[in-house]
C-alpha cells in the first residue's frame, strides 16, 4: 500500500512543470520513505496513474521521521506532580550517558540543565532560538523544544513538561520532539494526564514505552482561610495574579506597609532579569522578602516559596477572561514548599474567602486527560503546496493548507494566528518563500507595537539590501533606566526588538551582522530593568558613590567578565 501510493506520489508530482527532483525528493524524504524506497522512486521509472498524492494528509505524522523509526526506542515515561522528583531522576540518566539532549519548554530551564551538566563535569552545549554556547568536546546538549535535533542519533534525551504537547500554540514542537529524536533512551517528564494520549500516538512507532509514576517529596497543605489582608503577608510568600499592572499595584500595596520588599516576575520581563529577581528572593541576604508574580513561575525558576496566594482565580487568556484550570492551579499551586528548600512544607490559599472552594475543588481533582497533540506541517510540504497553486504569497498558501489538512483524532492543528499575521505584512515585499516562512516563525509578539513595527523594518530592509543593520532602527548607548510604567513597558518591548534580531541573526546569518551589539544592548536593557525594579522598591545595591550611569556600565562590564571568570561577583564593586 505504502509503496503504491508512493509511486503514485512520484508520477503526479512530476507531471507538473512546477516541481523538480529535488522538490520531490526533499518531499519522500519528510513524508518519511525509508532509504530504500527512496532510492526506487529516484529511479528513471515512469508509471501511470491519475491518482495524485494529498500533500495535506496528515494523519501519519511518525514516517515524517524516518531516522528515528529506524530505531525501536525505550521510551520512560516519568509522570507525577510538581515537586516530585520525576525530572531529577531522568536527568540523571542523561547525565550518565554517552551522549544526550535535554529540550524544555523555557530558556531558563535550558540555561539551568546545561549549568547542571557542566557543573557535573559533563561537557554540555547550550542551544535556544537566541543563544549559541558550544563547548569544546560536548556529546550532550541542553535546548529549548524548538530547536530539537531530529537528525542525529543519541544514547538518551529528555522531553520536560510533555503535558505541553497539548498546548495550542507549541504542542507541535512537543510532538515533533516526541515523535522525532533518535536515541537509545528516550525520557519524558509531565503531568499524569498526558499518558494515555502518549501512548496512542507511541503504538505505531515499536518503541518500548514504561511509565514510572512519582509521588510529591514535600506536603503541599491548602489553607481555609483566606489572607484577607495584604497586612497579613509573610516573608517566604507568593502573591499570583495575571497582569502586568497587577503585578505593580499588589507590590506597591504590599511594600506600603513596611514590613516587606517585593521581587516580581512575568511573562514579558526578559529572562536574565527574572532569572535575577528570583535571586533576590531567594537570598537570605536580600530585603526582597516577598514574590508577587504570574503563570511564569509554574515552571523554570526554582523558589523558595512558604506559600502561595491567589489574588485571583481568574486570567485573561487572550480571548476572554475565564476561570483558571486544574492543570493551572497544580502548576502554580505546586512551586510552594520546594523539596530540600528553608520551606520544606508548602502552603496555598486565597486572597478572598470565596475563591477558596475552587482551590481545594482544582487541587483535589485530577487534571483532565490530554486528548489531543498539536502538529504542524513541515516547510517541505507547504513550499509543494505554493509550486503546485503557483503562488508564492505564505498567507493563502497556509490558509489553504491547514483549511483541507486531513488528521487522525490523535492530533490538532497548532494555532497559527501569530504567523498568518506576521504572513500579511511579508507577503507584500518581494521575498522568496523559505524567507517569508522564517519571518513568520519568529519569536515576535504583533499585539506589541513596538515588536510589531521592528519585525516590520526587518522584514522591509532585508527584503531591499539582502542586509539588515541593527543601527538602521536603534541607535546603541541610548538606553536609560525608565521613570514610569511605561517607559518600563517600552524597554521591554525593544529588549524583544533585540531578541528578534539575535533570533534571525543565527538563521540569516550574513544578512543580520550584528548580533554582538544586540546582545550586549540586551543585556544592557536587563540591567536597566533590573535597576529601575530596585529603585521602585527602595532597595540599592551599594555603588560607592558612583553616578548611575558609571555604576550600570561597571556592572555590565563585570557581568561580560563573569561569563569567562566565574569567580567574578557581579554585585560586588
Amino acid at each position: 500500500m505504502a509503496m503504491a501510493r508512493a509511486f503514485r506520489l512520484r508520477n503526479s508530482l512530476s507531471s507538473s512543470p512546477l516541481l523538480h527532483d529535488t522538490a520531490i525528493k526533499s518531499l519522500l524524504l519528510n513524508v518519511g520513505c525509508s532509504s530504500w524506497l527512496y532510492c526506487q522512486l529516484s529511479s528513471p521509472i515512469s508509471f501511470h496513474s491519475s491518482a495524485k498524492f494529498d500533500l495535506t494528509d496528515l494523519t501519519q505524522p511518525h514516517l515524517w521521521y524516518p531516522n528515528a523509526r529506524k530505531k525501536k526506542r525505550n521510551v520512560f515515561l516519568h509522570m507525577g506532580p510538581t515537586n516530585s522528583g520525576k525530572t531529577y531522576h531522568a536527568l540523571k540518566r542523561l547525565e550518565a550517558s554517552s551522549s544526550g539532549l535535554y529540550c524544555g519548554p523555557l530558556r531558563l530551564l535550558a540555561w539551568e540543565v546545561a549549568r547542571r551538566l557542566n557543573n557535573a563535569k559533563v561537557p554540555c552545549n547550550l542551544i535556544t532560538g537566541q543563544e549559541r554556547d558550544e563547548i569544546d568536546g560536548a556529546k550532550h546538549t541542553s535546548l529549548t523544544v524548538e530547536m530539537a535535533d531530529v537528525s542525529g542519533e543519541y544514547q538518551c534525551a529528555v522531553i520536560d513538561e510533555i503535558q505541553m504537547l497539548g498546548c495550542k500554540t507549541r504542542g507541535y514542537a512537543f510532538t515533533r520532539a516526541l515523535l522525532g529524536i533518535c536515541s537509545d533512551e528516550l525520557h519524558v517528564c509531565g503531568d499524569p494526564a498526558s499518558v494515555p494520549l502518549i501512548q496512542r500516538i507511541l503504538e505505531v512507532t515499536d518503541d518500548v514505552v514504561q511509565v514510572r509514576y512519582y509521588e510529591r517529596l514535600s506536603p503541599l497543605v491548602p489553607l481555609n482561610v483566606p489572607l484577607e489582608s495584604f497586612a497579613n503577608v509573610k516573608k517566604g510568600d507568593c502573591i499570583v495574579t495575571f497582569s502586568r499592572q497587577d503585578i505593580y499595584k499588589l507590590k506597591k500595596k504590599i511594600e506600603a506597609g513596611g514590613k516587606h520588599l517585593c521581587s516580581v516576575v512575568y511573562g514579558s520581563l526578559p529572562p536574565e532579569t527574572r532569572t535575577k529577581q528570583a535571586t533576590l528572593f531567594n537570598d537570605e541576604r536580600s530585603e526582597m522578602d516577598v514574590l508577587v508574580a504570574s503563570d511564569a513561575i509554574g515552571m523554570g525558576l526554582n523558589l523558595n516559596i512558604s506559600r502561595i496566594i491567589f489574588s485571583t482565580m481568574k486570567k485573561f487568556d487572550g480571548e476572554s477572561t475565564r476561570n483558571l484550570t486544574v492543570p493551572e492551579i497544580k502548576q502554580i499551586a505546586g512551586r510552594a514548599g520546594r523539596y530540600g528548600s528553608k520551606f520544606p512544607v508548602g502552603e496555598v490559599t486565597c486572597l478572598k474567602g470565596s475563591d477558596l472552594p475552587l482551590l481545594h475543588s482544582s487541587l483535589n481533582a485530577a487534571s483532565p486527560v490530554l486528548e489531543r497533540a498539536g502538529l504542524f506541517p513541515t516547510f517541505d510540504l507547504l513550499s509543494l503546496y505554493s509550486r503546485m497553486h503557483s503562488t508564492k504569497d505564505f498567507h493563502p498558501v497556509l490558509e489553504k493548507f491547514l483549511a483541507k489538512a486531513k488528521l487522525s483524532s490523535d492530533y490538532f492543528i497548532s494555532d497559527c494566528e501569530e504567523m498568518l499575521k506576521i504572513a500579511v505584512v511579508v507577503d507584500e515585499l518581494p521575498l522568496a518563500l523559505y524567507d517569508k516562512y522564517l519571518f513568520c516563525l519568529s519569536p515576535v509578539d504583533m499585539n506589541d507595537d513596538i515588536s510589531a513595527q521592528g519585525l516590520i523594518q526587518f522584514a522591509e530592509s532585508f527584503s531591499r539590501k539582502g542586509l539588515v543593520r541593527l543601527q538602521e532602527i536603534f541607535t546603541p548607548g541610548t538606553l536609560q533606566v525608565p521613570k514610569t510604567q511605561n517607559q518600563l513597558k517600552e524597554l521591554e518591548s525593544i529588549h524583544k526588538v533585540l531578541d528578534l534580531y539575535v533570533w534571525l541573526s543565527f538563521r540569516m546569518e550574513e544578512s543580520f551582522p550584528d548580533r554582538e551589539v544586540a546582545a550586549s544592548q540586551k543585556s544592557m536593557c536587563s540591567l536597566l530593568i533590573e535597576e529601575f525594579l530596585e529603585r521602585s522598591g527602595g532597595y540599592r545595591p551599594f555603588r560607592k558613590g558612583q553616578p548611575t550611569s558609571q555604576w550600570l556600565q561597571k556592572k555590565y562590564q563585570k557581568r561580560e567578565m563573569q561569563k569567562y571568570f566565574p569567580e567574578i561577583n557581579v554585585e560586588s564593586d
